[in-house]
């Protein structure tokens, strides 16, 4: 087991690192440039080591010093958190031989899926479905356009190095093709010291799914649901939700056991993702992320794993105690990346000092952040401040709290500028209000949404528009209707319950759709309790949130063991002869 951990990052991710290592008993052990030499994760540490200037490449990124960092303060591990050295196998590698736990999965892992064009052929080879391409590096314009031609137009040129939303360029038509290929190549030896591309078909009209992989060093591996993540600028998310409530139970259960196969097949240890581009013809895998990722409190929230817990336990060689009968994903869950940037500027980054940060509450509304009032966000690191993450029964639930959220939220200070009100306004957009946004709405609509967000900086008090027709429920995991069931199913998206008196079977579909009520744990018994059928007062708070809207219908008292199954059922069958 880790007893000492050496966090070789900043910002929000190094304090969630920080708090999970409190919980376990995990001596922390902080590094900072001097920029951060005041910062939140530094007061939280048992011990900090100052690395370096503000520069990244003489801080963050600089080895020796972290190295040097780790073994002088007594450090037995290394968490690399994301970006920075998150996904460097030299890294690992070097910890390694340090005799350093790296929170991380092994140095040939890293370096397998770092490389796109290495981990689509290994991906292909485990069975997992690729779009049209190639899975080798294209050589040159030629060869590349003889690929496009093959395959069909529009494609995308690769970075096979690439990460980070860089790299990566869409071409139309034949004629584009030999400058886009020399940009492309140009921008990935500048940034990723690799020129290697390779050349795909791109996927119009595409949404981007993640799925949740957890696997343990003895060859165990689950995967804990999937986050879409369409909502994105030139490749750079701005905003993340699950479950995919677009995708039916099925296709989400077939993408979940498609990633943990892809995962175990190249020795994957740890907490990570694997992407996949989905249309209404199937999902085909883009890249595997071998670290946490920014959007995992998404994930926290519909499961209740602790993810970075996982994480550290994994690496200090401990057995996975999930097994995937154990993964249940209620509600709706959203997050929103808090940028200091201007979005009228073309987003450009807008750092400053934090005269005010007011953060919100309320029901199921955290924020992530490494940042207090009165802190400098520096221009040398990334721009996010931090993430706005709630949780809700169901998701236009969660968009209305987000929206209130993001409208108590105040950052402010001499040059701040943030994404706020641009958030604001995607969520009341009728598409993304409607889950039929793609991964190109932002980038289509984004003069529209300027000015909306404009409307709404202005007057934030501005209420959402009220919700019409039938609840937007995520639809319930695979293997949720009973065996040999007759019950005709409903039209997609109608929720609604059916006009016939409400009965015991239709309490346990409610209970299945909106709790995780497992098939096994069925019961036609009128005098069982929640307790009885494995449900907690939470999954007794979303039944008693769908009650009051599908029937306006109240439970007088907010206490699960109050009440026999068959009193809530006597309950609603009540409110409906009153309302018929």
């Amino acid at each position: 087991m880790i007893s000492r951990l050496l966090i070789a990052n900043r910002g929000e991710i190094a304090v969630r690192i920080a708090r999970a290592c409190r919980e376990l008993g995990i001596e922390v052990v902080a590094t900072y440039s001097t920029s951060d030499r005041h910062s939140a994760v530094v007061e939280m540490a048992d011990e900090a080591v100052h690395i370096g200037p503000p520069a990244p490449r003489h801080s963050y990124l600089h080895v020796p010093n972290l190295i040097e960092a780790a073994l002088r303060t007594g450090a037995d591990a290394v968490h690399p958190g994301y970006g920075f050295l998150s996904e460097d196998p030299d890294f690992a590698e070097i910890c390694d031989t340090e005799g350093l736990t790296f929170v991380g999965p092994p140095p040939e892992v890293m370096q397998q899926m770092g490389n796109k064009a290495t981990a689509r052929r290994l991906m292909a080879e485990a069975g997992l479905p690729l779009l049209p391409g190639v899975v080798e590096p294209v050589r040159t314009a030629e060869e590349g356009l003889a690929i496009a031609d093959e395959i069909g137009y529009p494609v995308i040129i690769k970075a096979a190095a690439g990460g980070g939303g860089r790299g990566m360029t869409v071409v139309s038509a034949p004629e584009e093709f030999a400058e886009a290929f020399t940009a492309t190549r140009a921008v990935a030896r500048a940034v990723f010291r690799d020129p290697a591309v390779y050349v795909e078909r791109y996927l119009t009209g595409a949404r981007h799914v993640e799925v949740q992989v957890l696997c343990d060093g003895h060859g165990a591996g689950i995967h804990l649901g999937e986050r879409d993540c369409s909502l994105q600028r030139r490749h750079q998310k701005l905003l993340e939700e699950g479950p995919a409530a677009h995708l039916s139970p099925e296709r989400r259960a077939e993408i979940g056991a498609l990633a943990v196969r892809g995962a175990l097949s190249v020795g994957f240890t740890g907490a990570g993702t694997v992407e996949f581009l989905v249309d209404a013809a199937g999902a085909y895998f883009m890249e595997m992320n071998a670290r946490i990722q920014v959007e995992h409190p998404v994930t926290e929230a519909l499961t209740g794993v602790d993810l970075v817990r996982e994480q550290l336990l994994v690496a200090g060689g401990r057995r996975l105690q999930l097994q995937q009968e154990d993964v249940v994903t209620r509600g709706a869950a959203i997050e929103c990346r808090i940028n200091a940037e201007d979005p009228a500027r073309g987003f450009a980054p807008a750092p400053g000092h934090l005269d005010v940060l007011q953060v919100p509450g309320g029901p199921w509304t955290r924020f992530d952040t490494g940042y207090r009032q009165g802190d400098d966000v520096s221009p040398h690191y990334d721009s996010l401040l931090g993430k706005l993450v709630v949780w809700a029964p169901d998701r236009d639930q969660a968009v209305r709290r987000m929206d209130r959220a993001l409208a108590e939220l105040r950052v402010e200070g001499p040059g701040l500028r943030t994404t706020i009100a641009l958030q604001r306004a995607m969520l009341r957009h009728p598409e993304v209000r409607a889950d039929r946004h793609d991964i190109e709405f932002l980038d289509r609509s984004l003069p529209e949404l300027l000015a909306s967000a404009a409307a709404l900086a202005a007057s934030p008090a501005t209420p959402m528009p009220a919700a019409h027709g039938p609840l937007q429920l995520v639809p319930a995991p695979s293997g949720t209707d009973r065996p040999g069931s007759s019950r005709p199913p409903t039209d997609e998206g109608n929720t609604a319950m059916p006009d016939s008196p409400f009965t015991l079977e239709d309490l346990m579909d409610l209970l299945a759709a909106k709790a995780g009520l497992p098939p096994e744990s069925r019961t036609t018994d009128p005098d069982a309790h929640f307790a009885d059928i494995g449900l907690d007062s939470l999954a007794f708070l979303s039944m008693q949130t769908e009650l009051h809207d599908r029937f306006d219908t109240e439970m007088p008292d907010d206490d699960p063991d109050r009440y026999t199954l068959g009193e809530i059922v006597a309950t609603v069958s009540s409110a409906q002869s009153q309302m018929a």
